[in-house]
Protein backbone atom coordinates (compact mmCIF):
# COMPACT_ATOMS: atom_id res chain seq x y z
CA UNK A 1 0.00 0.00 0.00
CA UNK A 2 1.74 3.11 -1.27
CA UNK A 3 2.26 5.73 1.93
CA UNK A 4 0.01 8.77 2.38
CA UNK A 5 1.45 12.03 2.03
CA UNK A 6 -0.98 14.80 3.85
CA UNK A 7 -1.38 17.75 1.73
CA UNK A 8 0.21 20.76 2.35
CA UNK A 9 -1.85 23.84 4.06
CA UNK A 10 -3.75 26.08 1.85
CA UNK A 11 -1.49 29.20 1.47
CA UNK A 12 -3.37 32.65 1.89
CA UNK A 13 -1.99 35.76 0.79
CA UNK A 14 -0.13 37.81 3.10
CA UNK A 15 -1.44 40.66 5.38
CA UNK A 16 0.29 42.85 3.06
CA UNK A 17 1.38 42.64 -0.84
CA UNK A 18 1.40 43.95 -4.13
CA UNK A 19 -1.96 42.76 -4.61
CA UNK A 20 -3.60 41.94 -1.31
CA UNK A 21 -3.90 44.51 1.79
CA UNK A 22 -5.92 43.63 4.72
CA UNK A 23 -5.12 46.69 7.05
CA UNK A 24 -6.00 46.93 10.45
CA UNK A 25 -6.60 50.67 11.48
CA UNK A 26 -8.20 53.19 9.33
CA UNK A 27 -5.50 55.53 8.60
CA UNK A 28 -3.45 52.42 7.42
CA UNK A 29 -6.29 51.72 5.34
CA UNK A 30 -6.41 55.28 3.99
CA UNK A 31 -3.33 55.42 3.21
CA UNK A 32 -2.86 52.32 0.78
CA UNK A 33 -6.62 53.82 -0.51
CA UNK A 34 -4.88 56.88 -1.47
CA UNK A 35 -2.60 54.78 -3.68
CA UNK A 36 -5.56 53.62 -5.75
CA UNK A 37 -6.03 50.92 -7.27
CA UNK A 38 -7.57 48.93 -4.75
CA UNK A 39 -10.63 46.78 -5.25
CA UNK A 40 -12.84 47.13 -1.64
CA UNK A 41 -13.75 43.74 0.26
CA UNK A 42 -15.71 43.57 3.03
CA UNK A 43 -18.36 40.79 3.07
CA UNK A 44 -17.59 39.52 -1.35
CA UNK A 45 -21.08 38.73 -1.04
CA UNK A 46 -20.82 41.10 -4.20
CA UNK A 47 -17.74 41.13 -4.95
CA UNK A 48 -16.76 37.66 -5.63
CA UNK A 49 -20.02 36.81 -7.42
CA UNK A 50 -19.52 39.76 -10.02
CA UNK A 51 -16.09 38.82 -10.67
CA UNK A 52 -16.36 35.08 -11.97
CA UNK A 53 -14.04 32.88 -11.96
CA UNK A 54 -10.98 34.95 -11.57
CA UNK A 55 -11.39 38.06 -9.12
CA UNK A 56 -8.44 40.07 -10.70
CA UNK A 57 -6.73 43.02 -9.64
CA UNK A 58 -5.40 44.20 -6.15
CA UNK A 59 -7.93 43.69 -3.10
CA UNK A 60 -8.23 45.57 -0.23
CA UNK A 61 -9.63 43.91 2.78
CA UNK A 62 -11.44 46.09 5.45
CA UNK A 63 -12.53 43.38 7.68
CA UNK A 64 -9.36 43.52 9.86
CA UNK A 65 -10.75 47.28 11.12
CA UNK A 66 -12.54 46.90 14.17
CA UNK A 67 -14.10 50.21 13.95
CA UNK A 68 -16.21 49.98 10.58
CA UNK A 69 -18.50 47.31 12.37
CA UNK A 70 -21.00 47.75 15.15
CA UNK A 71 -24.40 49.80 15.51
CA UNK A 72 -24.71 52.76 18.18
CA UNK A 73 -27.63 54.34 19.64
CA UNK A 74 -26.58 57.82 21.30
CA UNK A 75 -29.17 60.39 19.69
CA UNK A 76 -28.95 59.89 16.44
CA UNK A 77 -27.89 56.07 15.14
CA UNK A 78 -24.65 55.26 13.55
CA UNK A 79 -24.30 51.60 11.87
CA UNK A 80 -20.99 51.19 11.12
CA UNK A 81 -20.10 50.43 7.04
CA UNK A 82 -19.00 46.96 7.99
CA UNK A 83 -22.19 45.32 10.09
CA UNK A 84 -23.55 42.28 8.90
CA UNK A 85 -27.04 42.08 7.92
CA UNK A 86 -27.27 39.68 10.37
CA UNK A 87 -25.80 42.05 13.09
CA UNK A 88 -28.76 44.68 12.20
CA UNK A 89 -31.35 41.68 12.07
CA UNK A 90 -30.64 41.02 15.65
CA UNK A 91 -30.22 44.55 17.16
CA UNK A 92 -32.72 45.99 19.40
CA UNK A 93 -33.47 49.62 17.49
CA UNK A 94 -36.29 51.67 17.59
CA UNK A 95 -39.46 50.57 16.17
CA UNK A 96 -38.62 53.43 13.04
CA UNK A 97 -35.75 50.63 12.15
CA UNK A 98 -38.28 47.88 11.56
CA UNK A 99 -38.16 48.19 8.15
CA UNK A 100 -34.42 47.89 7.95
CA UNK A 101 -34.26 44.71 10.15
CA UNK A 102 -37.39 43.29 7.49
CA UNK A 103 -34.63 43.95 4.83
CA UNK A 104 -31.77 42.33 6.63
CA UNK A 105 -33.89 39.50 7.17
CA UNK A 106 -34.39 38.45 3.45
CA UNK A 107 -30.98 39.41 1.94
CA UNK A 108 -30.19 36.43 0.47
CA UNK A 109 -29.87 33.24 2.56
CA UNK A 110 -28.16 32.84 6.19
CA UNK A 111 -25.02 32.66 4.98
CA UNK A 112 -25.30 35.79 3.10
CA UNK A 113 -26.72 37.91 6.18
CA UNK A 114 -23.59 36.76 8.11
CA UNK A 115 -21.12 37.61 5.76
CA UNK A 116 -22.35 40.37 3.64
CA UNK A 117 -22.70 44.62 4.80
CA UNK A 118 -24.96 47.66 4.87
CA UNK A 119 -21.67 49.36 3.64
CA UNK A 120 -21.24 46.69 0.88
CA UNK A 121 -24.58 46.64 -0.06
CA UNK A 122 -24.89 50.22 -0.75
CA UNK A 123 -21.44 50.90 -2.43
CA UNK A 124 -22.58 47.80 -4.96
CA UNK A 125 -25.55 50.46 -5.96
CA UNK A 126 -28.07 48.03 -7.36
CA UNK A 127 -31.11 49.71 -8.23
CA UNK A 128 -32.68 45.92 -6.32
CA UNK A 129 -30.29 46.77 -3.11
CA UNK A 130 -32.85 46.03 -0.55
CA UNK A 131 -31.18 47.77 2.10
CA UNK A 132 -31.81 51.53 0.09
CA UNK A 133 -35.38 52.17 0.71
CA UNK A 134 -36.13 51.47 4.47
CA UNK A 135 -32.39 53.63 4.64
CA UNK A 136 -34.38 56.24 2.44
CA UNK A 137 -37.39 56.48 4.61
CA UNK A 138 -34.92 57.04 7.65
CA UNK A 139 -33.50 60.42 6.18
CA UNK A 140 -29.86 58.06 6.26
CA UNK A 141 -26.90 59.86 5.56
CA UNK A 142 -23.62 58.27 4.80
CA UNK A 143 -20.12 59.15 6.34
CA UNK A 144 -17.46 58.93 3.65
CA UNK A 145 -13.65 59.12 4.80
CA UNK A 146 -10.09 60.34 3.58
CA UNK A 147 -7.15 61.56 4.17
CA UNK A 148 -7.94 64.76 3.35
CA UNK A 149 -11.29 64.42 5.75
CA UNK A 150 -14.16 63.57 6.37
CA UNK A 151 -18.46 64.67 4.85
CA UNK A 152 -21.72 63.67 5.24
CA UNK A 153 -24.23 63.12 2.05
CA UNK A 154 -27.57 62.34 1.64
CA UNK A 155 -28.00 58.28 0.55
CA UNK A 156 -30.42 60.21 -2.35
CA UNK A 157 -27.28 62.12 -3.31
CA UNK A 158 -24.41 58.92 -2.37
CA UNK A 159 -26.96 56.81 -4.85
CA UNK A 160 -26.03 58.31 -8.65
CA UNK A 161 -27.49 55.50 -10.65
CA UNK A 162 -27.44 51.91 -11.36
CA UNK A 163 -23.90 50.38 -9.72
CA UNK A 164 -22.51 54.35 -9.23
CA UNK A 165 -22.01 56.16 -6.44
CA UNK A 166 -20.85 59.22 -5.28
CA UNK A 167 -17.44 57.63 -4.01
CA UNK A 168 -14.46 59.89 -4.95
CA UNK A 169 -10.93 58.50 -5.18
CA UNK A 170 -9.64 57.71 -2.12
CA UNK A 171 -12.61 57.78 -0.16
CA UNK A 172 -14.12 54.71 1.43
CA UNK A 173 -18.04 54.60 3.45
CA UNK A 174 -17.22 54.32 6.79
CA UNK A 175 -20.93 54.44 8.37
CA UNK A 176 -24.73 55.02 7.82
CA UNK A 177 -26.39 57.59 9.78
CA UNK A 178 -29.84 57.91 10.98
CA UNK A 179 -30.91 61.36 12.38
CA UNK A 180 -32.71 61.28 15.56
CA UNK A 181 -35.40 62.76 13.98
CA UNK A 182 -35.95 60.05 11.68
CA UNK A 183 -36.27 57.91 14.84
CA UNK A 184 -40.32 58.25 15.23
CA UNK A 185 -42.99 56.23 14.18
CA UNK A 186 -42.92 52.39 12.96
CA UNK A 187 -42.10 51.08 9.52
CA UNK A 188 -42.19 48.13 7.60
CA UNK A 189 -40.82 46.90 5.05
CA UNK A 190 -42.48 44.45 1.84
CA UNK A 191 -40.78 43.09 -1.01
CA UNK A 192 -42.20 40.75 -3.67
CA UNK A 193 -39.54 38.19 -5.75
CA UNK A 194 -40.02 35.05 -7.81
CA UNK A 195 -40.08 33.63 -4.21
CA UNK A 196 -39.58 34.07 -0.80
CA UNK A 197 -35.88 34.06 -0.20
CA UNK A 198 -32.61 34.05 -2.32
CA UNK A 199 -34.01 36.12 -5.27
CA UNK A 200 -33.19 39.77 -6.61
CA UNK A 201 -36.24 42.08 -6.17
CA UNK A 202 -38.92 42.58 -8.94
CA UNK A 203 -40.15 45.65 -6.61
CA UNK A 204 -39.86 45.78 -2.65
CA UNK A 205 -40.94 49.08 -0.63
CA UNK A 206 -40.47 50.58 2.84
CA UNK A 207 -42.91 53.12 4.51
CA UNK A 208 -42.31 55.05 8.09
CA UNK A 209 -45.37 56.85 9.42
CA UNK A 210 -45.93 58.69 12.47
CA UNK A 211 -49.25 58.84 13.93
CA UNK A 212 -51.11 60.98 16.59
CA UNK A 213 -54.50 60.75 18.35
CA UNK A 214 -54.98 57.95 15.14
CA UNK A 215 -54.26 60.58 12.23
CA UNK A 216 -50.85 60.38 10.22
CA UNK A 217 -48.72 63.19 11.28
CA UNK A 218 -45.58 62.39 9.28
CA UNK A 219 -45.06 59.69 6.59
CA UNK A 220 -42.01 58.54 4.46
CA UNK A 221 -42.50 56.14 1.57
CA UNK A 222 -39.60 54.67 -0.91
CA UNK A 223 -39.42 52.27 -3.55
CA UNK A 224 -36.91 50.04 -4.69
CA UNK A 225 -35.85 48.15 -8.02
CA UNK A 226 -38.87 50.34 -9.87
CA UNK A 227 -36.32 53.25 -11.36
CA UNK A 228 -32.91 53.20 -11.82
CA UNK A 229 -32.28 54.13 -8.05
CA UNK A 230 -34.22 53.73 -5.39
CA UNK A 231 -36.47 56.64 -4.44
CA UNK A 232 -38.81 58.45 -2.17
CA UNK A 233 -42.31 59.32 -3.33
CA UNK A 234 -43.63 63.35 -2.36
CA UNK A 235 -47.02 63.15 -3.71
CA UNK A 236 -47.44 59.64 -1.73
CA UNK A 237 -46.52 61.37 1.46
CA UNK A 238 -48.29 64.23 1.47
CA UNK A 239 -51.31 62.01 0.12
CA UNK A 240 -51.36 59.80 3.17
CA UNK A 241 -50.68 63.09 5.83
CA UNK A 242 -53.81 64.04 7.46
CA UNK A 243 -55.07 60.08 6.52
CA UNK A 244 -57.07 58.16 9.73
CA UNK A 245 -55.01 55.82 10.21
CA UNK A 246 -57.15 52.92 10.09
CA UNK A 247 -57.74 54.20 6.30
CA UNK A 248 -54.68 55.51 5.26
CA UNK A 249 -53.31 52.50 2.91
CA UNK A 250 -56.37 53.82 0.52
CA UNK A 251 -54.69 57.21 0.22
CA UNK A 252 -51.59 55.43 -1.96
CA UNK A 253 -52.73 56.41 -5.48
CA UNK A 254 -52.06 54.06 -8.35
CA UNK A 255 -51.27 57.78 -10.47
CA UNK A 256 -48.85 58.88 -7.63
CA UNK A 257 -46.92 55.98 -7.82
CA UNK A 258 -46.47 55.29 -11.06
CA UNK A 259 -45.96 58.79 -12.09
CA UNK A 260 -43.36 58.54 -9.87
CA UNK A 261 -41.36 55.54 -10.90
CA UNK A 262 -39.69 54.72 -14.03
CA UNK A 263 -39.49 50.65 -14.01
CA UNK A 264 -37.51 48.78 -17.18
CA UNK A 265 -38.64 44.99 -18.64
CA UNK A 266 -36.46 42.13 -17.84
CA UNK A 267 -36.28 38.79 -17.01
CA UNK A 268 -38.00 39.21 -13.68
CA UNK A 269 -40.87 41.24 -14.74
CA UNK A 270 -42.17 43.80 -17.07
CA UNK A 271 -42.43 47.48 -16.38
CA UNK A 272 -46.16 47.24 -16.06
CA UNK A 273 -45.97 44.46 -13.52
CA UNK A 274 -43.87 46.64 -11.51
CA UNK A 275 -46.05 49.76 -11.59
CA UNK A 276 -48.83 47.83 -9.94
CA UNK A 277 -46.89 45.72 -7.64
CA UNK A 278 -45.12 48.66 -6.19
CA UNK A 279 -49.01 49.99 -5.86
CA UNK A 280 -50.20 47.19 -4.00
CA UNK A 281 -47.34 46.65 -1.84
CA UNK A 282 -47.32 50.38 -0.83
CA UNK A 283 -50.02 49.88 0.32
CA UNK A 284 -49.39 46.74 2.41
CA UNK A 285 -46.79 48.37 3.83
CA UNK A 286 -48.35 51.43 4.92
CA UNK A 287 -51.12 49.05 6.53
CA UNK A 288 -48.12 47.06 8.50
CA UNK A 289 -46.31 50.14 9.91
CA UNK A 290 -49.81 51.47 11.13
CA UNK A 291 -50.94 48.01 12.82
Amino acid sequence: MPELVPEPPPEFPPSSSPDFARPTSLPEALRLLEQGGWRLLAGGTDLYPAAGSRLGGAVLDLTGIAGLAGIALAGEVRIGAATSWAEIAAARLPPALLALQQAARVVGGRQVQVAGTIGGNLCNASPAADGVPPLLVLDAEVELLSRAGSRRLRLAEFLTGPRRTALQPGELLAAIIIPKSALAGSSAFVKLGARSHLVISIAMVAARLEVADGIVTGAAVAVGSCSAVAKRLPAVESALIGAASARAADRVLGADVTAALSPIDDVRATAAYRHSAAVELLRRAVAEALA
